[in-house]
């Protein structure tokens, strides 16, 4: 019997080590070198897998938007409306989506997007997929789902930058309480 692949279990220890180094340091100031030792293996290792250091940190926000990818689809019920956008909304703070480590990973994201035609393109579509489910939530809420559903996709950027750039753990509950006052004061 061929003997498994060990390639999926090191992608995915340097996919979680980046993401760590990345929330550790603050920054994309971190080395291949200092990702594979935290994933316990040669930068050499780390190299042949994703070739440089962009496409580990593309590799790590893809991981990332998967992971909220799934937590929205288990947090959406099926109909639209207020329990819709409040599932969205709660899947962008959920624990696994708002720690530090993976909302420095988004701040260091969108940086990477204004010079990485890739990662320019994956924030385009992280964007549309964000925006698309909220007009759908928002639609029979209010008459300007569009207009909504693109504040309510600044607002939650902005959440996640002011998290960034704040020392200290997460605060996941004050972020969704943010939401929920804009919400409760827009859709009434």
């Amino acid at each position: 019997m061929p003997k498994p692949s060990a390639e999926p279990i090191r992608k995915a220890a340097l996919i979680n080590a980046a993401i760590a180094e990345v929330g550790q340091a603050g920054s994309r100031d971190v080395t291949v070198a200092q990702i594979a030792r935290a994933a316990g293996m040669s930068p050499a290792l780390a190299h042949h897998y994703f070739g440089s250091k962009d496409q580990i940190f593309l590799a790590a926000m893809r991981h990332i938007l998967n992971v909220y990818r799934d937590s929205v689809r288990v947090s959406l019920p099926g109909n639209a409306g207020r329990q819709r956008l409040d599932g969205i909304v709660s899947a962008s703070f959920a624990p696994q989506n708002f720690r530090h480590e993976v909302v420095s990973a988004w701040l260091n994201f969108y940086a990477m997007a204004l010079v990485n035609d890739e990662a320019a393109r994956l924030l385009r579509v992280y964007h549309r997929r964000l925006h698309s489910n909220l007009v759908f939530a928002l639609r029979p809420l209010t008459d300007q789902p569009q207009a909504m559903a693109r504040t309510l996709g600044a607002l939650i950027d902005g959440l996640y930058l002011r998290a960034a750039l704040t020392p200290g753990p997460t605060d996941a509950m004050a972020a969704m309480r943010t939401v929920a006052g804009y919400l409760d004061e827009t859709l009434g």
